[in-house]
């Protein structure tokens, strides 16, 4: 038996120690982020430095000696680099929040549907259950341009832009953005009015991180920001951008928004043929952001639809006066 447990441990340490590493190498690199977008993509995956980490010293429990040092010491330079990492979205405030009955309450839901839906009904009778009061919905298709044609109950903004929104009162007003020249780029604005007066509302749909359009994408939402009154703003949207990553916090910080979920992940939702082995929602890149008039009322996902997004329900109320 004890010859079978060290042959069981000699097999296993090479595989352990590999991950200790390779976790350890990709926090630490991903540390540059700071000042690089390159070395920031490694700081999009966070949890995955984590969870190796830990995983790597839990397992290093089984070993003797220098066997055991050499995959505990990566471990734990590891596990403080990806807890540096993910630290701050835990910590970080995530605005005032209201009770469940606070009055004139807002209910948004955003959500990329993606563009590849195969029954954007089911996404648009999910939407008639929730009864949101407002839907940023991101890759518009033809085909949920159809379905909407033949279905009734809301108002639609934008109705061909690749962001549009779904409300039950007409938007007093709506714009979508353009590039200095060229196609529209996936940024729609609409101002809609409560009991309270008017807000506007921003809908954005950002390239992935590995993109050069992501950062310009992210400037001209900034300016957009700046543009409009900030008291009552909000702005939602798949931004594909991990709450973790550096550019993530540095934008968060010059939008000068409150951004409301914490950690959520909403990708994937779906599994792709070549990697089948995305069975679980890892990467928190769907975000709403509120203006300090907002107080937050609730943040959840939605079910799992026919997209590769989760949805975002996010309930605001005002905030109560004194």
């Amino acid at each position: 038996m004890r010859r079978l447990r060290v042959a069981f441990l000699a097999l296993l340490w090479p595989a352990v120690a590999l991950v200790a590493l390779l976790s350890a190498v990709a926090a630490i690199a991903a540390q540059w982020g700071r000042v690089s977008l390159k070395y920031d993509i490694l700081a999009q995956f966070a949890p995955f430095w984590l969870v190796g980490s830990a995983s790597a010293a839990a397992v290093s429990l089984m070993f003797r000696g220098w066997l055991r040092g050499l995959v505990v010491v990566p471990a734990l330079v590891g596990l403080v680099a990806a807890v540096v990492l993910v630290a701050p979205e835990f910590l970080r405030d995530t605005g005032p929040r209201a009770p469940a009955d606070a009055p004139d309450q807002l209910k948004i839901v955003q959500f990329n549907v993606w563009h590849e839906n195969p029954d954007p009904e089911a996404v648009l009778a999910w939407l008639d259950a929730e009864q949101p009061d407002i839907a940023i919905i991101e890759e518009n298709s033809l085909g949920l341009q159809r379905a909407l044609a033949a279905h009734s109950g809301w108002k639609v903004a934008c109705r061909r832009c690749e962001v549009l929104m779904l409300s039950r009162r007409p938007a007093l007003g709506i714009a979508a953005a353009r590039r200095p020249s060229g196609p529209r780029a996936p940024l729609t604005r609409a101002v809609f009015r409560d009991r309270l007066g008017a807000f506007t509302v921003i809908g954005v749909h950002n390239a992935w991180p590995t993109d050069p359009d992501q950062p310009w994408q992210e400037a001209r939402l900034a300016r957009a920001i700046d543009e409009t009154p900030r008291e009552r703003l909000i702005v939602a949207g798949d931004f594909n951008s991990a709450p973790w990553s550096f550019a993530r916090r540095r934008w968060d910080r010059a939008f000068a928004l409150t951004r409301r979920d914490r950690a959520l992940p909403t990708w994937p939702a779906r599994t792709y043929k070549r990697l089948r082995w995305l069975g679980l929602p890892f990467l928190p890149i769907d975000h709403l952001y509120a203006g300090p008039g907002w107080a937050t009322v609730s943040v959840r996902r939605g079910p799992r639809l026919t997209s590769d997004h989760y949805p975002v329900v996010v309930t605001l109320a005002p905030v109560a006066r004194r």
